[in-house]
C-alpha cells in the first residue's frame, strides 16, 4: 500500500484529502522540498529539512513539530514506502482557514504532508546532454524561499516544452538567473560560473554539492552574474538540480554550446556524483 504522511496520521493515497480552504491550494501560502534517493539511500535530507526551516521561518510558518520530530515522521514513510530510485516530497502550508489574504490567527495549525514518488535518474540524457530556451524571469523577488507558489515557474517550463526543449533558462533583462526547476552554470577557460546565492535564486542543494566538488578537484569557481551573450559563448553549460544531478547543457535556443557535445568539466562532476551515490 502506498501511502501519505498527514500530519501525524499515515494514510492510504486513496483516503489522502485536503480542505478545500487549505491555503496552500488556494494561495500557494507554503514551503516543499524534495529529497532525491539513490540505491535505496536517501541523499543530503538534513540540509533539505534545513532549507524547509529557513523557507518556512522566511514566510512566517511556524513548524506544527520539530525538525527532528519531521525527519523522523519521513524516515517512518520510507520505511513504509521503501524505494530504490525516486524522492519524498513533502510540504508545509499555513493550514486551513475562511479564505482570507491575510494570515489566519495563529491558533491555526500548520499543515504537513509527505509521500514518495519513484523515477529514475535520467542516464541517457545525463550523457548526451539536453537543449534549452531562454525565458524573461517574470518570477517574485524572493527566488530563494521554496515556495509553493510556482506559476512563473510553471510558465516557463511550458515554453520549453511547448519548443521542444528540456529547460527554460530564466533571464531579468540580459542577466541569467536559474533554469524553472534547476540551477545554471557556465565554463569558460576551465573556470566555473554561477549565480551569487541570493534573493534571484534557490540555492540549490545540489548547487551547493558541487561547488564542494568544485574546491575537492581545484576547479575555480566565481558566484557572479553573467549574460545570456556570456551563456552562448561559454566553453560549457550545464544545469542541476535534485533529480538531474548535473546535466550538459548542449544547445540553447538552437545555437550550440561550445563544442555541441557535453565537456570534460561537466563529466567530472558528473563522474564526482557517481562516486558519492556509490559510496
Amino acid at each position: 500500500m502506498a501511502y501519505v504522511l498527514m500530519n501525524d496520521d499515515f494514510v492510504s493515497r486513496e483516503a489522502a484529502r485536503v480542505d478545500i480552504e487549505d491555503r496552500g491550494y488556494q494561495f500557494g501560502d507554503g514551503i516543499y522540498e524534495v529529497v532525491r534517493v539513490h540505491g535505496g539511500k536517501l541523499f543530503k535530507m538534513d540540509e533539505h529539512l534545513s532549507r524547509f526551516v529557513r523557507s518556512t521561518s522566511e514566510i512566517g510558518i511556524t513548524l506544527p513539530f520539530s525538525v527532528e520530530t519531521i525527519k523522523d515522521k519521513l524516515l517512518q514513510l520510507f520505511e513504509l514506502d521503501p524505494l530504490e530510485d525516486g524522492m519524498i516530497y513533502f510540504q508545509v502550508t499555513r493550514g486551513t482557514a475562511p479564505r482570507i489574504h491575510h494570515f489566519p490567527e495563529p491558533s491555526v495549525p500548520a499543515r504537513l504532508i509527505a509521500y514518495t514518488k519513484t523515477s529514475a535518474r535520467p542516464a541517457q540524457l545525463q550523457q548526451q546532454g539536453v537543449q534549452c530556451v531562454f525565458a524573461e524571469d517574470i518570477r517574485w523577488l524572493r527566488c530563494d524561499i521554496k515556495s509553493l507558489n510556482l506559476l512563473g515557474n510553471v510558465m516557463a517550463k511550458q515554453q520549453a516544452k511547448t519548443a521542444g526543449a528540456y529547460e527554460a533558462i530564466l533571464h531579468r533583462g540580459e542577466m541569467v538567473t536559474e533554469g524553472s526547476s534547476t540551477n545554471v552554470f557556465i565554463v569558460n577557460n576551465e573556470t566555473l560560473y554561477t549565480h551569487p546565492a541570493n534573493n534571484f535564486i534557490l540555492n540549490g542543494i545540489t548547487r551547493m554539492t558541487i561547488l564542494e566538488m568544485c574546491a575537492k578537484l581545484n576547479i575555480k569557481v566565481v558566484e557572479s552574474t553573467f549574460t545570456t551573450q556570456d551563456l552562448l559563448e561559454a566553453d560549457e553549460v550545464f544545469i542541476s538540480s535534485t533529480n538531474i544531478d548535473a546535466m550538459p547543457v548542449i544547445q540553447v535556443d538552437g545555437r550550440p554550446i561550445g563544442s555541441g557535445k557535453p565537456g570534460a568539466l561537466t563529466k567530472a562532476i558528473q563522474r564526482e556524483f557517481e562516486q558519492l551515490f556509490n559510496s
